[in-house]
C-alpha cells in the first residue's frame, strides 16, 4: 500500500478545517464573555450538557462561585448563563473532537504502515502540539477564577497562537505531501517570506493581547488614535515602567496593533514588488495575489472592528481574517522553500 497517500493528505486538511471551525468558535466564545461559564474539567462526562433544570441549577451555582460572576455578571438570569455555557461548552467538545480526528486516524495509519518515517516524526509533532493546546485552554481559564473576573491576556494570546501555529504546522504538512518534488530555492526572496511571517504572528499575537485586554473598546477612530493624534499619550504613560504600556496598557498595546498592521501590508508589497523581478511558478504567483488580496480585506477588517467598537461577528470576521492571511503566507512560504 503506498505511503503518505491521498487519505493521510485529507486526513490533515480535515484537521485543518476543524480547528479553523475551533478558532471561529474560539473567538464567538471570547467576544460573548462565555470563557469562564464553565469552572470545572470533565474530560468524558463534560461532553455532555446539563438536560435538565436540576443540573442547569447546579451549573448556574457553581458558575455563582467565581470572580466573573460575583463582580460583573451578579444580575445575569439562569437564561441568560445558558447562552454563555452554550458557546463555552461547543469550543471544548470541539477540542476533544479535533483529539478525536488526529489520534484515531494517525494510529490506523501507523498500524497500516501508511505512513513515511519523516511524516510519523511530524504527526507525532503535531499530537503533542494539540495536548499542548488544550492545556493551554485549561491554563488560560484557570487564571479567571481565582481573583479577578477575566483570563490573563498572556495565556489568551498563548492559547491562540498556539491554535494557529498547529494549523500553520498542519497545513505545512499536508502541503509537503501534496507537493513532494523538490525544487531549486530562491534563498534570498523565500528568507524574506520568513520575516514577513514572522512578523504576521507578533501581530496575531497582539490580536490577542487586545482581545484579552478589550483594548478595542477604546480610541474608536482611524487613522488618529484620538483628535487628530497618530499616539494618544496614554499610549505610553498610562503604566510604570513604560515598557508595560506596550504589553500590558490597553492604549499602548492597542498602539502596537494598530502600527504592526501597517508593518505587515507593508513586508507583503515588498514580497509582491520582489517577487516581480524574478521568475516564479504559478502557484508561487498565485500565493502571492492572495497574500495581497488578503491583507487588503484584513486591514479594512480591522479598521472597521475600531470604529465599530468590536461587534462580535465583526471581531470574528476579523479573527477569520488573520486565520486565512496565515494560510496564504504558509501557502506561499512553502512554495518558495519546498
Amino acid at each position: 500500500m503506498k505511503k503518505d497517500n491521498k487519505a493521510v493528505i485529507y486526513w490533515l486538511l480535515t484537521g485543518c478545517t476543524l480547528i479553523f471551525i475551533m478558532v471561529i468558535v474560539g473567538g464567538i466564545t471570547r467576544l460573548t464573555h462565555s470563557g469562564l461559564s464553565i469552572s470545572n474539567y470533565k474530560l468524558i462526562s463534560g461532553v455532555v450538557p446539563p438536560t435538565n433544570e436540576i443540573e442547569w441549577n447546579e451549573a448556574f451555582q457553581l458558575y455563582k462561585q467565581y470572580p466573573e460572576y460575583q463582580k460583573l455578571n451578579f444580575n445575569m438570569s439562569l437564561e441568560e448563563f445558558k447562552d454563555i455555557y452554550f458557546w463555552e461548552w461547543i469550543h471544548r467538545v470541539i477540542g476533544r473532537f479535533i483529539g478525536l480526528v488526529f489520534i484515531i486516524p494517525f494510529l490506523y495509519f501507523l498500524i497500516r504502515k501508511q505512513l513515511t518515517k519523516p511524516t510519523i516524526k511530524k504527526a507525532v509533532i503535531l499530537l503533542c502540539l494539540g495536548g499542548f493546546q488544550g492545556f493551554l485552554g485549561w491554563y488560560m481559564v484557570k487564571s479567571g477564577l481565582v481573583d479577578r473576573p477575566d483570563v490573563s491576556h498572556y495565556r489568551l494570546a498563548a492559547h491562540l497562537t498556539t491554535a494557529f501555529l498547529t494549523f500553520a504546522y498542519t497545513f505545512w504538512v499536508a502541503l509537503d505531501l501534496i507537493f513532494p518534488n523538490k525544487k531549486a530555492v530562491n534563498t534570498k526572496l523565500r528568507n524574506f517570506i520568513k520575516i514577513g511571517l514572522v512578523v504576521l504572528v507578533i501581530q496575531i499575537i497582539y490580536g490577542a493581547f487586545v482581545a484579552g485586554l478589550d483594548a478595542g473598546w477604546i480610541h474608536n477612530h482611524w487613522p488618529f488614535m484620538n483628535e487628530g493624534k497618530l499616539i494618544h499619550q496614554t499610549a505610553y504613560n498610562e503604566l510604570s515602567p513604560t515598557y508595560l504600556n506596550f504589553i500590558e496598557g490597553k492604549s499602548g498595546v492597542q498602539f502596537i496593533h494598530r502600527t504592526l498592521a501597517y508593518v505587515v501590508v507593508g513586508f507583503i508589497l515588498a514580497i509582491w514588488y520582489k517577487a516581480k523581478k524574478t521568475e516564479i511558478t504559478i502557484l508561487q504567483r498565485n500565493g502571492i495575489n492572495g497574500l495581497i488580496a488578503m491583507v487588503g480585506v484584513q486591514f479594512l477588517l480591522g479598521v472597521l472592528t475600531l470604529i465599530y467598537a468590536v461587534p462580535v461577528w465583526l471581531g470574528v470576521v476579523h479573527q477569520v481574517g488573520a486565520f486565512i492571511l496565515l494560510s496564504f503566507m504558509v501557502f506561499t512560504l512553502h512554495r518558495f522553500s519546498k
